[in-house]
């Protein structure tokens, strides 16, 4: 099982590029909270420190594709280097601006312009795809990033919280922002691994987002992003509701820590099936066990409702990852990846002001609904562009991993 992760780091770069990575990639995972908490710990509202941080997701989703498609045109070494300090510098300025207790429009314009943050996960991926396209390795590639992903998003928002609550309020987001700028630093140092620039051809599609068969996954893992979202906001209101408020944390964890076996045990497999006939069993699997939250009883019936569920995730991740590589041209790779991370996390900010409306009308176990909605929609939307996936992926055979 060990032998397919063992190809990997074999590889010239890849210890390098997996260890600066895990770095770079962990402030994406703590500054979103780390504004909540500080916000909340500076001036107590909740509203002003969700819209703030809302105003930085929203901006780094749609200003992210941009910075990727400059990425794609010039290079990383060119390209990251600028707007991570141009981020860097709005995201102290946004510190240094909520402990001069500025007005809050001056809060929401900083957070806008610090939204410049490139995207790391697709600037890793967009590496592992340079050095494994059209291999059986790419898949256990994608497998592993993803679940370092899931591992960042288990570390991050505690320590972000826990530095917040523990010592200053600005100390959270601070310390995303060292990591930002080491992780960035050793990432780029990584010149072994760094994607060559690939000229573009004449006639590609001028967006990403017209290329066939990419709306159907940017949708499909917009819709994956509302149950993530919806199901992170009815946790935290349905461990209240059972007067266990802290259980929340090691519940969400669960969850994660489910997609984490999966995708390890996942990658560690070739798969023989058609890869958008993987996409559609991993949608499938996503959606049925979208209804399994709606039915615990407590705490602890919760914990493996949402184990179950978080199987399918990161599988069905490294499915798309893999389907973006066939269906996306390599000059327009990082763009890609980027618009299908985009997808997701317009989706998870969605899906949790849905679960907390629901959940405000109807009760906590009601915020569950949102993700089975989500998960019907997500399987309508795939079913309706399996023709063109299908027709798309058939025309790069050599990359089609079957």
């Amino acid at each position: 099982m060990a032998n397919h992760y063992r190809e990997l780091f074999t590889t010239p770069g890849v210890t390098g590029l997996v260890i600066a990575g895990s770095i770079a990639r962990l402030p994406q995972a703590m500054i979103g909270i780390g504004i909540i908490t500080m916000l909340v710990e500076q001036t107590g509202l909740y509203w002003l420190a969700g819209s703030v941080a809302g105003t930085f997701t929203l901006a780094n989703a749609l200003i992210g594709p941009q910075v990727s498609k400059l990425v794609d045109r010039l290079g990383q070494s060119r390209i990251l280097p600028w707007v991570t300090v141009f981020s860097v510098g709005m995201l102290l300025a946004l510190i240094l601006a909520v402990y001069l207790r500025a007005p809050a429009a001056l809060l929401f314009v900083l957070a806008a312009l610090a939204g410049t943050m490139p995207s790391i996960p697709a600037m890793i991926r967009a590496r592992w795809t340079q050095l494994f396209r059209g291999k059986p390795q790419l898949h256990s590639a994608f497998s592993l990033d993803t679940v370092l992903t899931e591992l960042a998003f288990i570390i991050g928002p505690p320590l972000a919280i826990g530095l917040s609550v523990g010592f200053f309020a600005e100390a959270g987001p601070l310390v995303a922002v060292v990591l930002l700028v080491v992780g960035v630093t050793a990432f780029l140092m990584q010149r072994q691994t760094e994607p060559k620039v690939v000229v573009r051809v004449s006639g590609e599609a001028r967006s990403v987002l017209l290329i066939p068969g990419v709306p159907t996954i940017v949708l499909a893992l917009f819709a994956m992003g509302v149950i993530g979202g919806s199901i992170d906001v009815a946790v935290v209101a349905f461990a209240s509701a059972q007067g266990w408020p802290a259980s929340a944390s090691f519940i969400l964890a669960t969850y994660a820590f489910g997609s984490m076996v999966a995708g390890l045990t996942f990658g560690a497999f070739r798969v023989s099936l058609p890869i958008e006939r993987q996409f559609l069993i991993g949608i499938l699997i996503t959606a049925i066990t979208a209804v399994l939250p709606i039915l615990s009883t407590g705490v602890y019936m919760l914990c493996a409702m949402l184990f179950v569920a978080g199987m399918s995730f990161a599988p069905t991740m490294v499915v798309v990852m893999n389907l973006g590589t066939i269906l996306i041209p390599p000059s327009r790779i990082t763009e890609g990846l980027t618009w299908m991370t985009t997808g997701i996390s317009i989706g998870v900010a969605l899906g949790g002001v849905l679960a907390g409306l629901v959940i405000d009308g109807y009760g906590a176990q009601a915020g569950f609904g949102v993700a089975i909605g989500a998960g019907l929609a997500m399987v309508v939307i795939v079913l309706l562009g399996l023709r063109t996936l299908s027709t798309a992926s058939a025309v790069c055979p050599e990359l089609n991993l079957r």
